[in-house]
């Protein structure tokens, strides 16, 4: 690896590069992902996100890992979309305990014709609270991708789960080029990306660094790339898969963090059999974003209460949200303080 490109974003990753990287002494690994790291965020600070189901189970995708697959046999409780009121009052809470970014997710392989209303009053009374909103839903079309950007949604969670070559192992109902024409249907309708994968479903280094490939070569990286580890539910074929070794999983962060530098690598699911310390090292190797919560769609998480004492005890404080505005919404801000001013003085106290 060219020492003097670390930290620069790149669009043209190749195999041997990142399999070099997986195969460097932990420590040096580390000492570079943390270089990289400081260059292009505050080391202390972690973005914090909540996701809620608004849309529970019975979807007619088959992917191996997920409790919410019509085609396995779990506990979970199938749910109908929830009611805006509901969603909004679950927001409310979760700027209350510090999120600054909502996420919501739907067990559907698209949105339908009908749900499409009531996904955009949940985006637009989410944003009314001053929050990030991002949703998943399956695979959008260019309409569906713009009618949600011109709702207001900020990032759209899509992803690649796995290498193209492993996808075929863990998933038949959708292809990897459904996936990526998703993304870049979202991009094409001006959202940001949330794209990651999951590890520990039975996939070989190879497969890892080939799907970090994917997300660090697109024409613009994700902004945001959730590493899970993936959790074994009962009833689903992955239910019996080996568990992952901390330091592959802090490993990839790791990689993720040096590929992509200028990315929110989120700390996601999985979170729950992690303790403190191997915690605290994936935040070492890189990652800077987690989900605050009990639970991460069906899954558990650790409570919010544990997450705010480890960041105590670590110095690091919740990223605050800071939101850029275009050049028009400038434009647009600056005419309306200018009409305002005029305004004021157009007037005069008549009884003075």
């Amino acid at each position: 690896m060219n020492l003097e490109q670390l930290g620069q974003v790149r669009h043209n990753w190749e195999t041997a590069e990142v399999e070099a990287l997986f195969d460097m002494p932990f420590n040096d690994l580390l000492f570079y992902a943390q270089t990289v790291h400081r260059k292009h965020f505050n080391p202390n600070e972690v973005q914090v996100s909540t996701l809620l189901s608004i849309k529970t189970g019975a979807c007619p995708e088959d992917c191996k890992y997920c409790p919410q697959s019509g085609h396995y046999t779990t506990d979970l409780e199938k749910e109908k979309l929830m009611k805006v009121e509901k969603v909004l009052e679950q927001a409310k809470k979760a700027k209350e305990i510090g999120s600054t970014r909502f996420c919501m997710g739907a067990a559907w392989r698209s949105p339908t014709k009908k749900d499409m209303p009531y996904v955009i009053d949940m985006i637009k009374g989410v944003r009314d609270m001053g929050m990030e909103t991002c949703m998943t839903l399956g695979m959008l079309d260019e309409d569906q991708s713009k009618a949600l950007a011109d709702a207001g949604l900020d990032y759209y969670n899509h992803n690649l789960d796995t290498s193209p070559e492993f996808y075929g192992n863990i998933i038949t109902t959708r292809t990897y080029q459904d996936r990526l024409e998703t993304i870049d249907n979202v991009r094409k309708a001006g959202m940001k990306v949330c794209s990651g994968g999951i590890l520990g479903m039975g996939e070989t280094e190879l497969d890892r660094a080939g799907m970090l490939i994917q997300l660090a070569n697109m024409p613009q990286q994700p902004e945001s790339v959730p590493i899970n580890m993936l959790v074994r539910v009962e009833g689903t074929p992955f239910a019996e898969n080996e568990e992952l070794d901390p330091i592959d999983f802090i490993r990839t962060i790791a990689v993720a963090r040096i590929m992509m530098p200028e990315s929110h690598v989120r700390l996601s699911a999985g979170r729950e059999e992690m303790n403190d310390e191997m915690q605290s090292l994936a935040f070492f190797a890189g990652a800077n974003s987690i989900f605050y919560g009990e639970k991460l769609l069906t899954t558990d998480n650790p409570r919010a209460e544990q997450d705010q004492q480890l960041f105590t005890r670590l110095g690091i404080k919740p990223e605050q949200r800071c939101e850029k505005r275009s050049e028009q919404e400038q434009e647009a801000a600056l005419m309306s303080a200018v009409e305002k001013q005029q305004d004021d003085h157009a007037f005069y106290d008549a009884t003075a």
